[in-house]
């Protein structure tokens, strides 16, 4: 897109997609989207074509059979960072730890038929063929407090979790990086946090560039991914028990170790109350803009602790928010039962163990290397939660703070 000239305006490289009555415009460098009536994406496209200002109230006028104040609108894309004022636009951060810049990479027809519909097909039947592999094979499901465990030291063991688990989310998100670039789109990473645990995440903030058919692609792409491989070592582990293949007993462990993670990593994928790569698909799905927004202002006002601000907030939010926001509160709501479930059966088994091992090497005191062994160990395999537990614990107390603070000033 080229930048114009329109008696003293000139935008930056905006995108505009049209979306039923209305139009998302954004900036793709920015990262910085919004939803407006369709005579904005007039407004702008006249902007963009070098229209000047009267032209573009005339051209605008015609389509929404009215005036249309052209001034006020060219100093409300001036409030969004829409106008170029010759500064270079930055990227939104959205998460703590990001990308300062966008990673184009690979080119887009090189990437594009990993994304065709045959491709999307073959994704489809590897996942089909892991639920039925799970359904007719029963010894196949994860048990977290062994698989997790490849050898019998627990240390080397847990040691191994850290990589297997790195390489796993690294497949996950390179596959949401080469959705984004099939679509033509760039994306960068970065480090979040969900609750009390720490979560790598690819933003695909310019998905909002391309019509909303089009952004599914990227938005599944790292389930794609984790669908051939689940399949891919659930097919090699039904060979060993089957005895048609005969590798040394660490092999399996080792594939059921990647089981184990990849298994536990999908079913984080399904919590759609968590912000997950499904919510984004739900999100896209009902054509909201800001639910999770819109599901906490509805969540106060279920409990008569929205403010007047937070009503008027409320009352003009999206209409497709608000209805997708009057069931979507409270399946946020039960999700920490889905959360606390998650973690009982999938987490809490495996520390669990790497706890008690660890105790008991630390009681032979810090002379001893065994002491030592244990500390690094346990540190590095439940540092990184225990960090982002204890962020969570910190968040919260802030929280409840500032509301006793807003509710002795009300």
């Amino acid at each position: 897109m080229t930048e114009f000239r329109s008696g003293g305006v000139r935008l930056r490289q905006l995108s505009v997609v049209e979306e039923g009555e209305e139009v998302l415009v954004g900036d793709p460098v920015a990262g910085t989207f919004v939803s407006m009536p369709a005579v904005g994406g007039v407004v702008i496209a006249a902007l963009q074509r070098g229209l000047t200002l009267e032209e573009t109230a005339a051209e605008a006028g015609a389509f929404a059979g009215q005036p249309v104040n052209i001034p006020s609108f060219v100093e409300t894309l001036r409030d969004l960072g829409f106008v170029d004022d010759g500064s270079t636009a930055e990227p939104v951060r959205t998460a703590p730890i990001q990308n300062t810049r966008w990673l184009r990479g690979v080119s887009p027809a090189v990437v594009r038929p990993l994304f065709g519909r045959v491709a999307w097909t073959a994704y489809a039947a590897c996942a089909l063929f892991a639920v039925a592999m799970f359904a007719l094979h029963p010894a196949l499901v994860p048990r977290p407090a062994d698989d997790a465990f490849v050898f019998s030291d627990i240390g080397a063991s847990a040691l191994l979790l850290v990589p297997f688990s790195m390489a796993a989310v690294a497949l996950h998100e390179a596959g949401h990086w080469l959705g984004a670039r099939a679509c033509g789109i760039e994306a960068r990473f970065g480090v979040d946090r969900r609750m009390v645990l720490l979560v790598f995440e690819t933003d695909l903030t310019q998905v909002w560039t391309v019509p909303r058919k089009q952004r599914y692609g990227p938005l599944l792409a790292g389930l794609a991914v984790d669908s051939v491989v689940l399949a891919g070592l659930l097919g090699a582990r039904l060979l060993i028990q089957t005895a048609s293949w005969t590798p040394p007993e660490v092999v399996d462990s080792l594939l059921a170790a990647w089981v184990f993670i990849k298994v536990t990593q999908m079913l984080w994928q399904c919590m759609v109350f968590l912000r997950t790569d499904l919510y984004a698909v739900l999100v896209n799905a009902l054509g909201c803009r800001d639910l999770w927004r819109v599901k906490s202002l509805m969540l106060r006002r279920a409990f008569g602790r929205l403010s007047a601000g937070e009503v008027a907030e409320l009352a003009a939010a999206a209409p497709a928010d608000v209805r997708a926001g009057r069931w979507f509160r409270w399946v946020w709501l039960s999700g920490f039962v889905g959360v606390s479930a998650w973690f009982a059966l999938l987490v809490v088994p495996v520390a669990w163990r790497v706890v008690t091992w660890a105790a008991h090497g630390l009681a032979t005191g810090p002379l001893t290397g065994n002491f030592w062994y244990s500390l690094l160990c346990a540190g590095l395999v439940l540092g990184p939660e225990s960090l982002a537990a204890g962020l969570a614990t910190r968040d919260l107390i802030r929280r409840v703070k500032t509301a006793a603070v807003a509710d002795r000033h009300t």
